[in-house]
């Protein structure tokens, strides 16, 4: 899958699985340009 917005633009490429090995979700995060506590905290 591929999310992105426009204003100010990112995009990011995520795999549709069920389920995501470590590596790829740390990949993924590092790539949206945010630490792991920031996604930790974006998700609560």
């Amino acid at each position: 899958m591929i999310l992105r917005r426009e204003n100010p633009f990112a995009q990011v490429v995520i795999p549709d699985h069920r389920e995501l090995d470590r590596g790829t979700l740390r990949a993924i995060i590092r790539h949206a340009g945010l630490s792991v506590d920031e996604f930790i905290r974006l998700l609560k």
